[in-house]
């Protein structure tokens, strides 16, 4: 199991600090450099998570126009990429697919050089086993998969994932259309590690799945937050970031994290092989972990943000979300998923079997 007990220390160091600081910690002192790249950028990302404000200051700062196309789950953006060559210049994968894309040689190697900001990423995550030192890629958020429970409807006690998927909850839940997170959560729930992925554990919780998944109403990677705010369900299993936006604006909305285990998931920035503009890509990277525009990031998608001096000029009410920053103790015992390799297919045919079979 990957932990991250680093984390405790720079968690209670980071609340107390962020309280004293009123003004930038990593204002730009100098212009960004020029590149003797065509002034085009092709962004791959998630859905909802970098603000266009960012990327059209980026382009009055350096001309760069950036093309912006997004994907729903890293399995979406994986066959995208292989099948589109050089059309994306920089990609935003989560852990387990840095690590599978660094096996299959398909990321060009940073030049460190050229991102002045990296020291604005805390130590733990320059550290992380899928990708040590950083050589390829570059953490841009990390967040957590939680249960957001609307209390104004829901006033059963929510604990674990076998508390949402209950008969009474029948038509009324939303889940993230992702077969590896689904596949955790049954692995959690029969105290099993969630990547301890292999045939016997994927038979073993086949029968829990078929029960869990005619009960969701949703599933939805993009934003499961609307479903909740909108009122059509009322409990769900999401993005800390999606229940951290729902929680600032209603604090009905509160953020479990299960006890059965959750998810810390990291996402990356990273430069694909086939490349059209590296250069541009690499001064993106480099704007893009500069600590003001860091805090803003986290001002508009309030995930748990690995950039320290981002976090210093945060909020104490930003840093209070609880969907946002959970206790340093609940964080400790999280785990990141690992590459599955040629499991990768058989969890994503046993999901979408039991899904077909239960509409």
């Amino acid at each position: 199991m990957k932990t991250i007990r680093p984390l405790i220390l720079t968690l209670l160091a980071l609340a107390l600090a962020a309280c004293g600081k009123s003004g930038p910690a990593n204002s730009p002192t100098a212009e960004t450099p020029a590149s003797a790249e065509p002034k085009k950028l092709s962004l791959f990302c998630w859905s909802e998570y970098v603000p266009q404000t960012i990327i059209d200051d980026f382009t009055k700062e350096t001309g760069i126009k950036v093309s912006v196309e997004n994907y729903s789950s890293n399995e979406e953006m994986l066959s995208k990429l292989l099948a589109g060559g050089g059309k994306y210049d920089l990609i935003q994968p989560s852990e387990y697919t840095i690590e599978a894309l660094i096996k299959d040689g398909q990321l060009l190697p940073l030049n460190s050089a050229a991102l002045t900001n990296l020291n604005n990423i805390a130590p733990e995550f320059r550290a992380m086993s899928f990708d040590l030192g950083n050589k390829y890629s570059v953490p841009y958020m990390a967040g957590f998969v939680g249960i957001c429970v609307n209390t104004a409807k829901i006033k059963t006690p929510v604990q674990s994932f076998a508390d949402v998927f209950v008969p009474a909850n029948k038509g009324r839940i939303v889940v993230l259309d992702d077969a590896r997170e689904i596949v955790s959560w049954a692995l959690g729930s029969l105290k099993l590690e969630i990547n301890d992925v292999t045939t016997e554990n994927l038979a073993r919780i086949t029968p829990l799945l078929k029960k869990w998944l005619p009960l969701v109403k949703v599933y939805d990677s993009d934003s499961p937050k609307t479903s909740l705010k909108n009122g059509d369900v009322d409990i769900g299993v999401i993005w800390s970031g999606e229940a951290a936006l729902l929680y600032a604006q209603d604090k009905k909305f509160a953020f479990i994290l299960p006890e059965d285990g959750a998810h810390l998931f990291v996402d990356n920035l990273a430069i694909p092989k086939t490349a059209s503009h590296p250069q541009n890509a690499h001064l993106f990277i480099n704007y893009l972990l500069r600590a003001d525009v860091s805090k803003r990031i986290s001002d508009a998608f309030p995930y748990y943000n690995p950039n320290l001096a981002a976090r210093q000029l945060l909020s104490p009410e930003q840093l209070a979300n609880p969907a946002s920053y959970p206790p340093a103790q609940q964080i400790s015992h999280m785990q990141t998923f690992r590459d599955l390799g040629q499991f990768s297919a058989t969890v994503d045919e046993l999901v979408t079997q039991i899904k077909a079979k239960g509409k």
